[in-house]
Parts: structure tokens; C-alpha cells; sequence
């Protein structure tokens, strides 16, 4: 049973506040547009947050949310563009992590959702009123879905990985020189007194 009129019109509203929310979103990144940090102070908040090296990171975290977002507003090519948007805010939602899921508490509840609602119509797909339908699906082929949605998750999955292991030898280095403030070098003379 194919899908409705009003389907389509519920789809074309979720796709245009999804994607408007991740092209601005992106946006306050790359370019500083709507009060956001810009391309600069980004890069040098992706390095804090463990995401290295920090302007490359940057530039394709708040690009891939700009583009994604353009995309599914657009509803052109949409599984790339969910998929894409999914991966993002799975990385957004690992910083977010240790603070619990809810936003209240700057938790993960706000990247979470938003990455769910792109890869659900990255699934499901952008309904008649896109760019795709005007277009015959050239760029919404199943097949394409699940090459972009398994592209992302081992993309995601290596950044995060990687991450993981700065922020570890963080960590490490911290606590090697927490140790290192707490038990002074001895003076030579009591080692001296200690061997005798």
C-alpha cells in the first residue's frame, strides 16, 4: 500500500525541521552563523573534547551536519544525508555521555534524538515531495541506504575508537604527573643514607 498525501506532507515537515536544526547546527561551527563559536574556537574545543587533530575534525563534524541537514531538508540523496547526520550526532551524543542522557543535565538526550529522526528517514526515505521522487530515486536506492548507513557506522565507530584512546593517554599523562607532584624526587643524600 503506497504511502498517503498527508504521509508525504508529515514527512516533508520532518525532514525540513531535522534538517534545518542540523544545517544550523553546523552552520554555528564552520561558519559562526547564528552566535556559534566558528571554524576557530571549534577546532580548538574539538582538540579539549579529544577529537584530534582539531580543525579537520571540526570542519567535517559542522560540515557534515551542514550538508546532511541541506540534504534532507532538500530530501536529495536522504539515506546518505541520514545516515551521515546519524554518525555526527553519534559523535556529539559520546561527549554529551557522561552526563546522563537527559539535556536538563547536558546529557546526550538532544544529539540522540535528532540523529534518530535523520536515520529514521534515511530508512524510511523522503516521501513525494523531495528532490529524490522529482528525480525517479536515482539516489535512494535501498542498496545505497545500506551502504551509507554501514560506511557511517565503521566511520563513526573508528573516530570514536580513537577518541577514546586520547582521551586514555590523557588520562594516563595526568595521573603520571599527579604522581609525580605528590612523591618528589628523594634528595641524593637520602638514598644515600637509605643504602648504608
Amino acid at each position: 500500500m503506497g504511502r498517503s498525501r498527508r504521509q508525504d506532507a508529515g514527512l516533508l515537515v520532518l525532514r525540513a525541521g531535522t534538517g534545518g536544526v542540523l544545517f544550523a547546527h553546523g552552520a554555528q561551527i564552520v561558519f559562526g552563523w547564528f552566535g556559534g563559536p566558528g571554524l576557530a574556537a571549534s577546532s580548538v574545543g574539538m582538540e579539549r573534547m579529544g577529537f584530534r587533530p582539531g580543525r579537520p575534525s571540526a570542519l567535517v563534524a559542522g560540515g557534515g551536519q551542514v550538508v546532511s541537514g541541506t540534504l534532507l531538508a532538500a530530501g536529495l540523496a536522504t539515506p546518505v544525508a541520514g545516515a551521515v547526520a546519524a554518525g555526527a550526532m553519534a559523535g556529539a551524543a559520546a561527549v554529551h555521555a557522561p552526563a546522563g542522557f537527559f539535556a536538563l543535565s547536558g546529557g546526550y538526550e538532544f544529539p540522540a534524538f535528532l540523529g534518530w529522526a535523520a536515520a529514521a528517514l534515511g530508512v524510511s526515505g523522503p516521501g513525494r515531495y523531495s528532490a529524490d521522487h522529482l528525480t525517479g530515486h536515482r539516489l535512494n536506492r535501498p542498496r545505497l541506504a545500506a551502504l551509507a548507513f554501514l560506511g557511517t557506522t565503521a566511520a563513526t565507530c573508528a573516530v570514536l575508537r580513537r577518541r577514546a584512546a586520547v582521551l586514555q593517554g590523557r588520562d594516563l599523562r595526568q595521573d603520571q604527573d599527579q604522581g609525580q607532584d605528590r612523591h618528589p624526587h628523594q634528595h641524593p643524600h637520602q638514598d644515600e643514607g637509605q643504602t648504608s
